[in-house]
């Protein structure tokens, strides 16, 4: 009852301090019918608190986001059904939904009466421009009384979260010239060079062929041996995003850093759909490996560029240090540089994959960037906005043998 008491709302304080009043006017003046008024004043809000607070709703909620990830500037519609499990019907419902700003504010609803063992489907629209993992619900339930004396307020646990990615734009097909070609894997033939006794041997696996059994190792083993003629190796990409705050200007969806994000996730979503297991390596060293399937990378790749910000760091080496390892091809997206930034990234090597250095900076700063990467071995897209990679990249992707759009 306490607690029902703390819910009274504006009116009904105000009824309660009214009759209160009233009653002790009506002592004063000596006035009975005065009394009356008072008590009836006074006991309706407390009569009203009495029933709501004695209220036996069990309600249930199942809350479905449709997608529960999606690009920045697109919609996600949350549906809603909110069932009456108990015997009793409901009275006024207001439903909120707790809701972030970033996606439009709060979403209520008003219910009017849900019967016994019945439901009530809501559904309403998210959308938000900048990109983040963002917790909706948990659903909360206010009820109230005929009179809006008394509201209480019942929540439940259950939320959800919406990811918002960064916008992918689309590339031309092909991948950045200078790296292997083929279709995501090359075949390096290893072929004995002194006779039998140099092939490395291997344990036999259902499917093999049996030509291709060793049966000079598999005399000395005691078990069927084969031999290892070809080793098969794939072409890899790795993906690095320069994060320094010092490096980007601007705030918000139309900031230098949420273009650079948005580079980094169409290079990345481009090279792991042509067949490339991608990883990501940004200017701290943080590292999304690459995976065996694409659309799997292309999910995790998605998730971290979802929540990655700016950071504190004041160099690149931390995270050119992580790209050192390995072959294939490096795409590097990177905001304004400066010739200490320039001058250690020739000491990237990757084997003989290509090296794109990405930079997102303002037109009038470009050029010695531009200059000194280029003479260093890197080929160089200059932007000012992620869209204007879609024209750029062209000019460094080849059309690779088996590949298409």
């Amino acid at each position: 009852m306490r607690r029902a008491l703390a819910g009274l709302t504006t009116r009904g304080r105000s009824f309660v301090a009214a009759g209160a009043t009233a009653i002790v006017c009506a002592f004063v003046l000596g006035e009975r019918d005065l009394l009356r008024a008072g008590v009836l004043v006074l006991v309706l809000p407390l009569l009203s608190t009495l029933a709501v607070s004695r209220t036996r709703y069990r309600l249930a909620c199942a809350r479905r986001l449709r997608p529960a990830r999606l690009p920045a500037g697109q919609e996600s519609r949350v549906d809603l059904r909110l069932e009456n499990v108990s015997r009793l019907p409901s009275g006024l419902l207001m439903v909120e939904d707790q809701v972030p700003y970033a996606l439009g504010g709060q979403a209520r609803f008003v219910l009017d009466r849900i019967e016994p063992r019945g439901h009530r489907r809501l559904s309403y629209r998210l959308r938000s421009d900048v990109r983040g993992r963002y917790r909706v619900g948990p659903l909360v339930v206010r009820l109230t009384d005929p009179f809006g004396m008394v509201e209480l307020v019942r929540s439940f646990s259950l939320s959800d979260t919406l990811t918002v990615t960064p916008v992918v734009v689309p590339l031309p097909p092909g991948r950045p010239v200078g790296g292997r070609a083929g279709e995501g894997e090359t075949v390096a033939r290893t072929l004995a060079m002194a006779g039998d006794d140099d092939v490395a041997p291997r344990e036999y696996r259902h499917g093999d062929d049996l030509r291709r059994v060793h049966w000079r190792s598999t005399a000395r083993r005691g078990e069927l041996m084969v031999r290892r003629e070809e080793q098969h190796t794939r072409d890899s990409a790795a993906v690095f995003l320069d994060t320094r705050r010092s490096a980007y200007w601007g705030d918000g969806a139309a900031s230098s850093f949420e273009q650079a994000v948005s580079a980094a996730a169409s290079a990345g979503v481009h090279l792991a759909r042509s067949g490339m297991p991608v990883s990501l390596v940004t200017d701290a060293g943080e590292r999304v490996p690459a995976t065996a399937s694409g659309g799997t990378f292309e999910g995790l790749l998605l998730e971290a560029l979802a929540v990655v910000t700016r950071s504190d760091e004041r160099s690149l080496t931390p995270g050119l240090a992580a790209l050192r390892t390995g072959g294939g091809t490096v795409v590097g997206v990177f905001g304004e540089l400066t010739e200490a930034d320039v001058r250690s990234m020739p000491a990237v090597r990757r084997g003989d994959g290509a090296h794109v250095a990405v930079v997102v900076a303002r037109p009038d700063r470009r050029s010695p960037a531009v200059r000194a990467l280029r003479a260093a071995g890197w080929q160089v897209l200059p932007i000012t906005t992620a869209a204007d990679l879609t024209a750029a990249w062209g000019a460094v992707a080849g059309l690779q043998a088996g590949y298409g759009a």
